[in-house]
């Protein structure tokens, strides 16, 4: 595939960015002609962040440095509002599991109803990241466990200096 076309938008909370988000933003680059990795500002399904917006828009900056039609914003309006600001004809997300298939079909209904001139689109995981979560990656370092091959390693070192007083 060599012809890229238009732009398009990942979201997340990506609290912490992983390595298997770095990979769905990196071959979701490789089709489109611009990504704009969407931070989400205060995320409604988490009680509190362990980065603030400011620091997981760096963490993914480092992360995406090599790939210059990335760009990361962080945003705090609706995802399909967001997507229209950028001039973005899809939103790209990542599958690991059928649970993220349920609840990604329900989200992708309800923006369908708000803009149905955005599309979603879905990019299975690789399967060696296809068991990663930012929450099971906090859970493994809040208890000592090395994340060092899960996460960028400006995360790790964050995560283990944040994380280490618990």
């Amino acid at each position: 595939m060599t012809q890229r076309d238009g732009t398009v938008v990942c979201p997340g909370s990506y609290d912490p960015v992983t390595n298997g988000h770095i990979d769905i933003i990196t071959r979701t680059s490789a089709v489109f002609e611009r990504v704009v990795v969407g931070v989400v500002d205060n995320p409604i399904r988490k009680e509190k962040t362990l980065f603030t917006a400011a620091e997981r828009r760096a963490f993914i900056e480092g992360a995406t440095a090599d790939l210059p039609n990335v760009e990361i914003e962080i945003f705090s309006n609706l995802l399909v509002a967001f997507a229209r600001e950028q001039g973005a004809k899809a939103i790209v997300k990542g599958l690991r599991a059928i649970s993220d298939f349920e609840y990604e079909f329900e989200m992708a209904q309800l923006n369908r109803k708000l803009d149905p001139g955005i599309e979603s689109i879905y990019v299975i995981a690789s399967p060696h990241y296809s068991f990663l979560s930012s929450t099971g990656v906090k859970e493994m370092a809040t208890f000592g466990g090395d994340v060092s091959d899960l996460v960028p390693d400006p995360v790790a070192a964050a995560m283990s200096q944040r994380l280490g007083d618990r």
